[in-house]
């Protein structure tokens, strides 16, 4: 009988499916059978290439990398935020759930397997070193995919090959392994992927690389350790109080490889500084430097600036992997016409920024000012000067006669309502040009062909501050002020206001309890320099897709289950509110409103604006517990069973707090 490649927690099923149009009654990519493909070196690759695009979020259909961190403190979603938010019960425990996808780790293991297999035997033709570059990749996008799950479900499958159709077998498989597990397998991975790939294979770094694996490994490190930290004691982490896993047979008498919970994460911490040192050292002395300028004219230069809206990113040093785009090839985007239109951030995130002397905002030897968005700009962080919008900059002056739909030849105050519709309401008022290239060319909708840049060297450079201070809490610890240093003048700081040093004398947490990063279960964190290294991380990575990561695994948001949070703007209700022709509907809390009005403070707050009940988000977002994972869909529970309808005979188990009853709202 003909193997079908298929496990039950892939795809739901326990019996091998006769359609001849499902994907798992022939080999990924292809009808082929492993007898006749996977046979050389340029079949290796094209196989390769098309797992790029399935799962690395910046190589499929890409809108906006800089718009991933919608829904956190950072930016808020374009009308309103998602149900995690919500605290009466919108969030459900489904039947089915897409997100339990198992497609790209299955295809990459398929992969894997054939390929590793055909090599061992010598039966693939073509150059060895491409071709265990290419294997080496494949064990990095399994190792990505897995991470993207990780951080969704926790406890998982360890799946590396592909099963025959047995019942007993799929299920077998199906059980989940602790976290920390997953997240070693992960580890060993990352490691394969840079023992097999060759360094410098290619210098324009439009592929994966030993330096993108290292980089990764320190992400996921980090990720774990601080998890494993900060959950340590709650259901989220193994025998923690109440961990589901200890219900079934296989996971009760589970025992930490470290020896116990504060070791594993002490391994995790290390192994992050020991993988983002071998990146750090070797790009520390060629960061892209800030000029602080942004550009308006051909004549103003900011490699910076330009390094997140260039055509051609392989001309940045320390740009480790990015995605090109062709407009000859239609291979285009989005993203020009984003940043036309300007996507928003939130005063949290604008405050968060220092001045230029180094200091925050309320403890300066310049006085802050923020009741224009020009004089919020002014004086501060030169990451914030370039990035944030500010009415009256021109947004474009390359290619200006190209007649282009989605351009806007001069930045205007940002509209507070939708308008006529040709422009996106903006929630804050706050906005940055993140990504920007003033490329009038790039402004047709979908045919930007702006890169994408998909790792950064400066991230192995927050990892290891971050990871070592998590294991000395000693900020004169290895490399932690040199890199945070290098970080800061790269940034364009110079003098004091390079040295983290001044920046902890002068912060005073209990007035920054707008930033998510302050809290850690619940409570203020009460180390100063703790919270600068997660400012610096907040800062520098704006946009990029990061922040919900970090949050989470800094248990960032418990806070919000007794008291909501108010996602403010900018401060509208003083001299800016001259600029808008405002009515008393406008803002007086009916549907038709956009703004909160005056009574609720001088400052915008964002998805308040209507107060009927209808509105889930009227007074703030809040938080349950629950939400830190997502739960697991009652029909992997029905397929795994026994009997195929008790849930509780099933091997799996549901994630904390949620419930085994499908369309049942978290328990807290």
């Amino acid at each position: 009988m003909k193997k079908q490649f298929f496990y039950i927690v892939l795809m739901g099923l326990v019996a091998p499916l006769a359609s001849c149009n499902d994907f798992l009654d022939m080999e990924p990519m292809s009808e082929i059978t492993p007898e006749d493909y996977y046979q050389t070196v340029d079949q290796v690759e094209e196989f390769t290439n098309q797992l790029y695009a399935d799962i690395l979020t910046t190589h499929g259909s890409y809108s906006s990398t800089f718009e991933i961190d919608k829904d956190t403190d950072n930016q808020p979603s374009t009308e309103t935020p998602g149900n995690k938010y919500d605290n009466t019960g919108q969030w459900k425990v489904s039947m089915d759930n897409s997100s339990w996808s198992w497609t790209n780790i299955r295809n990459v293991n398929y992969g894997i397997e054939v390929i590793t297999e055909n090599y061992e035997n010598g039966t693939i033709t073509g150059d060895e070193t491409s071709l265990k570059q290419y294997l080496g990749e494949l064990h990095f996008l399994r190792a990505y995919a897995y991470f993207s799950m990780l951080q969704k479900w926790g406890d998982l499958p360890i799946l590396t090959q592909a099963f025959n159709d047995d019942e007993a077998t799929l299920v077998e498989a199906s059980k989940r392994s602790p976290r920390n597990e997953v997240a070693r397998f992960i580890l060993k991975d990352l490691d394969l992927a840079a023992k097999y790939m060759t360094p410098d294979f290619e210098t324009s770094h439009t592929r994966i690389s030993q330096d993108c694996a290292y980089l990764m490994k320190s992400r996921v490190a980090l990720f774990e350790g601080s998890w494993l930290t900060n959950f340590k004691d709650t259901p989220f982490v193994p025998n923690g109080n109440g961990w589901p896993g200890t219900a079934k047979d296989y996971n009760k008498d589970y025992q930490f490889p470290a020896g116990g919970i504060d070791q594993e994460a002490q391994f995790f911490f290390q192994e992050a500084v020991k993988s983002a040192e071998l990146v750090a050292e070797k790009y520390k002395n060629s960061l892209t430097r800030n000029t602080g300028i942004t550009p308006q004219s051909v004549s103003d230069v900011n490699d910076y600036f330009y390094m997140f809206g260039d055509d051609d990113m392989s001309t940045y040093p320390d740009v480790l992997l990015w995605r090109e785009y062709n407009k000859g090839l239609g291979i285009t985007n989005h993203l020009e016409v984003i940043v036309q239109g300007g996507y928003d951030v939130t005063r949290s995130m604008v405050d968060c920024f220092l001045m230029e002397d180094g200091r925050p905002v309320y403890n300066s030897s310049i006085p802050y000012d923020d009741q224009t968005i020009a004089k919020a700009r002014s004086n501060r962080d030169p990451r914030l000067v370039a990035f944030m919008k500010q009415p009256g900059q021109i947004n474009y002056f390359i290619n200006e006669d190209y007649p282009a739909d989605h351009a806007r030849k001069d930045e205007a105050f940002p509209p507070l309502d939708v308008g006529d519709g040709t422009v996106n309401r903006s929630l804050t008022g706050y906005r940055i040009r993140k990504g920007g290239s003033f490329d009038k060319a790039r402004c047709d909708q979908w045919n930007s062909y702006t890169g994408s840049i998909v790792f950064r060297a400066t991230e192995a450079l927050l990892n290891y501050i971050e990871a070592e201070y998590m294991l000395t809490r000693n900020i004169q610890a290895g490399h932690i002020l040199e890199y945070w240093k290098l970080i800061r003048e790269a940034a364009g700081f110079t003098g004091a206001a390079a040295d983290p040093q001044t920046t902890n004398t002068y912060t005073s947490i209990d007035k920054e309890k707008a930033d998510w990063g302050a809290y850690t279960a619940g409570k203020l964190l009460t180390d100063v320099t703790l919270y600068n290294i997660r400012r610096e991380r907040r800062c520098e990575l704006m946009a990029e897709g990061l922040r919900w990561m970090d949050l989470i695994r800094w248990r960032a948001l418990d806070q919000m289950c007794k008291t909501p949070y108010h996602v403010e703007g900018f401060r509208l209700w003083d001299v800016m509110q001259n600029e808008y022709d405002l009515e008393p509907a406008d803002y007086d809390g009916g549907n038709d409103a956009f703004v909160t009005p005056p009574s609720r403070g001088q400052y915008i707050i964002a998805y308040e604006n209507i107060q009927e009940k209808s509105n889930l988000y009227r007074d703030g977002l809040h938080w349950m517990m629950a939400h830190y994972l997502e739960p697991l869909p009652i029909k992997q529970f029905l397929l795994t069973s026994s009997d195929h309808a008790d849930v509780e005979l099933s091997p799996l188990y549901q994630n904390p707090y949620w419930p085994l009853v499908a369309d049942s709202p978290a328990e807290q």
